[in-house]
């Protein structure tokens, strides 16, 4: 790691809790949701246009773009390479434009991880293959923000109803399985996945 990358790394890493609770889902007093895969939004917002921005202001973003755990390996790959090559007017031109490009390459690498899972619901793959169908890097990115949690969560409910069904249900688990259909779409798949064990343990 060159020196200039290591200094900007510790600096990224250093405000990177403040740069998250200034983000907008903190400021809307709502924490930010895991999907089932755990799969976030990997896009920093810029505070102002790239060409307001001065050289080191270009370099913070790239490296605040870097310490983002959730940014994709071609983002990653790309701001390696920048920082490597260290030329402002690549850094900016990849700021104003191939960002974009590198992040919808991996939104799609990341939506069709999910349509192989074999533990995606249909409600989730239909949207998926909708969605690779139209190819709209801003449809995607949506999706994954806020689209794979409500579809995953259909998906988990009708997976919940569906032990109803079963029989011999204990009235614990009758109870448990209310409670989590009531539940929301992170308590629905905690159920799925752990909380229907626990029941009559």
């Amino acid at each position: 790691m060159t020196p200039t990358r290591a200094a900007l790394a510790v600096a990224a890493t250093a405000l990177a809790p403040a740069l998250l609770l200034s983000g907008p889902a903190f400021a809307a007093g709502s924490a930010p949701s895991p999907g089932p895969a755990a799969v976030s939004p990997a896009v920093v917002v810029l505070d102002r246009p790239v060409e307001d921005m001065s050289d080191d202001d270009v370099r913070v973003a790239l490296a605040r773009i870097l310490a983002d755990p959730d940014s994709g390996r071609r983002v990653i790959k790309e701001v390696n390479a920048l920082l490597d090559d260290n030329d402002p007017a690549e850094m900016r031109a990849w700021l104003e434009s191939g960002y974009s490009l590198a992040q919808a390459e991996d939104d799609r690498v990341a939506v069709t991880r999910i349509l192989a899972d074999p533990d995606s619901g249909k409600r989730v793959k239909a949207e998926i293959n909708a969605l690779l169908d139209n190819n709209d890097p801003a449809e995607i990115r949506q999706w994954l923000e806020t689209g794979y949690r409500l579809a995953q969560a259909e998906d988990d409910r009708v997976a919940i109803v569906s032990m109803l069904n079963r029989p011999d249900l204990s009235d614990a688990m009758r109870a448990a399985i209310q409670d989590a259909i009531d539940g929301t779409p992170e308590e629905m798949r905690y159920f799925l996945e752990y909380g229907q064990y626990e029941v009559d343990a």
